[in-house]
């Protein structure tokens, strides 16, 4: 490890404990800082309730450390809009969000277009599958961002089980994202968990960065913030054990396929010669191959999106949406944050 690292772990890798919640409401009063808190969501109807009713009841109404909470649900076909707006959460469909670009699959799209309809001066996200979900995965990753101001973007680090076996969790992280951040990036391999999906960020860095569609956007948010602010800018808070739903193996590999096409657009902005892959499944007459397409495309950064830099959103789309999605005003604040 260099030792640039050795140095950056001692000085910014924290537990959740280090910051208690009185501590960083009085940090955020100071400040005047707003937070989001965004749940990307995709059929999540079994935990996002959950999640959104106990960021609601711990840092919103018990402190008033979470300024705004809202679910982007990015295409659900059970119940997952309707139980995350029925726990507390402001619910926004994704395709109600900036219509005059189609959306495309995947979460990276989603985290985004989040931008629009949020006003947070930070922005933390948070996967919406998690189980024994602990306020700590948000107040943690905020706290720093509220009381030190040279950081940027705060990664959450946590034990990942697989079932009972400790540790096992995280497959994709040890045997992709780790060798690659390694061997490409050294300077990131002091991250824990890189391709977790909880994070805070500050807005003003957030709206620099391009966003790959899919897969890839946490390493490639990571890199790029490595690149646009620096290695002391970036931050990692201990909030315990993650616990959430696993993915099969032919999934697995297409997320690993398409955080290898990440890496490797930021190591030659070049393009890949097939963006395809092939995987197997065993079928009643033997192995089956499919194929399938690893994500090739990326959003600009934000700033660069003329509603954006407007303080105002798209027309809303013609196509109707249920009616707890159809919100997708930006508040005042935000108009008064643009100019």
């Amino acid at each position: 490890m260099l030792e640039e690292v050795e140095r950056w772990l001692t000085k910014r890798s924290w537990s959740a404990a280090d910051r208690p919640l009185s501590a960083l409401v009085a940090a955020k009063r100071r400040s005047g800082s707003t937070v989001s808190v965004v749940l990307p969501a995709l059929n999540e109807e079994a935990t996002v309730g959950a999640i959104v009713a106990e960021i609601r009841r711990s840092l919103m109404e018990a402190v008033p450390l979470v300024d705004e909470l809202v679910v982007i649900d990015s295409g659900s076909t059970d119940r997952t809009s309707q139980e995350a707006a029925a726990a507390g959460a402001r619910v926004v469909h994704r395709d109600a969000i900036l219509p005059r670009m189609p959306a495309v699959p995947g979460k990276g799209e989603v985290l985004w277009r989040s931008l629009m309809v949020t006003s947070g001066d930070i922005v933390c996200f948070v996967d919406a599958d998690l189980k024994d979900f602990s306020p700590d995965f948000v107040s943690g990753i905020v706290g720093p961002l509220l009381t030190d101001p040279d950081v940027d973007f705060v990664k959450a680090m946590y034990d990942r089980p697989l079932g009972s076996a400790p540790g096992q969790g995280g497959r994709v992280t040890e045997l992709m994202a780790r060798p690659v951040l390694n061997l490409h990036w050294p300077h990131l391999a002091g991250f824990v968990q890189p391709l977790g999906g909880e994070y805070a960020v500050r807005r003003s860095l957030l709206e620099q960065l391009p966003f790959p569609v899919g897969y890839g956007v946490e390493l490639g948010l990571l890199v790029d913030a490595l690149h646009t602010v620096g290695l002391d800018a970036l931050a990692q808070v201990d909030v315990g054990v993650r616990i959430h739903r696993h993915q099969d193996g032919l999934a697995l590999g297409r997320m690993a396929a398409a955080i290898y096409r990440t890496a490797q657009l930021r190591l030659a902005r070049g393009h890949l010669v097939r963006p395809e892959l092939t995987q197997f499944e065993r079928g009643d007459d033997g192995f089956v191959a499919r194929t399938t397409k690893v994500d090739t495309e990326e959003r600009p950064p934000m700033i660069e999106i003329t509603e954006y830099r407007g303080g105002r959103l798209a027309e809303p789309s013609q196509e109707p949406l249920p009616e707890h999605t159809a919100h997708t005003r930006v508040p005042d604040s935000y108009h008064r944050r643009t100019g």
